[in-house]
């Protein structure tokens, strides 16, 4: 996909990657550590006991998974 990102509107371009991406990033629940995973415009989708199953999750749905620290 060849896009000209001057031509997008400021919605258009926050809304790149939001069904592609997901991002992972430590939380703390009832004071035990567990990831999150976001999708690209920060709504929570799920959380995980461990990094790399939540990685896993994010590429089992077709998605990039990216780091949060």
């Amino acid at each position: 996909m060849n896009m000209r990102f001057e031509n997008l509107s400021p919605d258009q371009f926050a809304a790149l990657g939001v069904d592609r991406v997901a991002y992972v990033r430590p939380a703390v629940i009832d004071g035990r550590t567990v990831y999150a995973i976001h999708n690209a415009d920060g709504i929570e989708m799920g959380t995980m006991a461990e990094r790399d199953v939540a990685f896993a999750a994010v590429i089992q749905h077709d998605m990039e998974p990216v780091s949060v620290h």
